[in-house]
């Protein structure tokens, strides 16, 4: 179970928490303005949608391979630090991104973008721990995870809203001002907590031998795998398979993102009340079950839009919305000290889910239909219910 050590050092406060998750929120508001500027990107650079997949892969592959050393680096210096400089490389990179002059220094910029995020999971969970008040840390790191969606759906509001008037690439500009200036703001806002004042890769071994936090990190894989294929064919299925607009598929993929983020808030207080992993663990469980008979549901037939709406809007409020209590659960099996590492395991299972399900999903529904895609995800949604039984097992 994990330890306080030396994140006892921040202030255990609803102001602190609340700065970390404008931090998370500034965070994906640079990293997802990639997603947002997908169709003005294919336009610059005359792409075919399947280079426009690649840059996007780029980017998260940026982030999934950078993670476990910035684990380190938050868990060697106190995540203060790495949250300051990441956050301001967020800036420069959505700048450099917006500057690519050729399609090849636009995959650069889009991995050192990705590089750049992967110190917001180890680092802003981190800080939750430090932050949180006593008893209240499912509540307060589902709020942090709302900043996810948050940053998410504001950036496609600032990058499609300044496109509106002016050149796509100046959306990236306000969104780089207005990262820039909470980074500035944070250094005087957050306290921080200090790290072990050594740079060192985690102990793979030692996590390895937590067979819970191995089970979790398992389930991760599936939950990402989810949820990325779930959010990534959102608009596509609403027009294809039930023949409304793309804007009806657009508002359906918003409220699953705001679902998403109520979720994430109501199954950190149950989690709470619960109390602990054990807690946290039930409640991911429950989560996966509802998003089974949902994903079952999607995959069984034709529905109309309004039936579609109430099922994406659950599966807001299961898959999409269990990121959090799935972060609360992991920080409470790892001593303190080792947040950071731990983190960087599980957001890099998330990630693997989300590079490897949805192309698979798209030849799936190439080649079968959507009812093949949704039976996809039912089966990985199942998997990952197996695997949190096997968490609570272990605990």
């Amino acid at each position: 179970m994990a330890t306080e050590s030396n994140v006892t050092s921040a202030s255990r406060s609803w102001r602190s928490v609340a700065t970390v998750a404008g931090w998370q929120t500034a965070a994906s508001l640079c990293y997802y303005t990639i997603f947002a500027a997908t169709g003005f990107v294919r336009d610059a650079f005359s792409l075919s949608e399947s280079l426009v997949g690649v840059f996007l892969t780029a980017a998260l592959l940026g982030y999934t391979v950078m993670l476990f050393p910035s684990g380190a680096a938050v868990d060697g210096f106190g995540e203060k630090r790495l949250m300051i400089v990441g956050l301001a490389a967020l800036a420069v990179a959505a700048v450099a991104v917006s500057l690519a002059p050729s399609y090849g220094l636009l995959l650069g910029a889009g991995a050192v973008l990705g590089a750049a995020y992967s110190t917001a999971m180890p680092a802003s969970n981190r800080a939750i721990v430090a932050s949180s008040p006593p008893g209240r840390q499912g509540l307060a790191m589902g709020l942090k995870q709302v900043g996810v969606t948050a940053g998410s759906g504001a950036a496609s509001l600032v990058v499609t809203g300044v496109a509106a008037v002016a050149a796509w690439q100046a959306g990236f500009w306000v969104v780089a001002a207005l990262a820039g200036g909470y980074a500035l703001g944070f250094v005087a806002l957050y306290d921080g907590s200090r790290g072990s004042g050594e740079f060192s890769l985690p102990d793979l071994s030692g996590l390895w031998d937590n067979r819970a936090y191995v089970l979790l990190v398992a389930a991760g894989l599936f939950v990402g795998a989810s949820i990325f294929s779930m959010l990534g064919y959102t608009v596509l299925y609403v027009q294809d398979a039930v023949g409304a607009s793309a804007a009806a598929g657009g508002i359906v993929l918003a409220l699953t993102q705001v679902t998403g983020s109520v979720g994430r808030i109501g199954a950190g207080s149950l989690a709470d009340r619960l109390g602990g992993a054990r807690g946290a663990a039930t409640v991911a469980l429950g989560q996966m079950g509802v998003s089974i008979l949902l994903f079952g549901t999607l995959a069984g037939g034709e529905w109309s839009l309004p039936v579609v709406v109430g099922l994406f809007v659950g599966l807001g409020l299961s898959v999409h919305g269990s990121t959090g209590v799935f972060y609360s659960c992991l920080s409470e099996l790892v001593d303190g000290d080792d947040i950071g590492g731990a983190t960087a395991g599980g957001q890099t299972a998330i990630n693997a889910g989300g590079l490897v399900a949805p192309p698979l999903f798209g030849l799936l529904v190439e080649t079968g239909g959507y009812g093949l895609g949704w039976g996809l995800l039912t089966g990985t949604t199942l998997a990952a219910t197996a695997l949190f039984v096997g968490v609570l097992w272990r605990l």
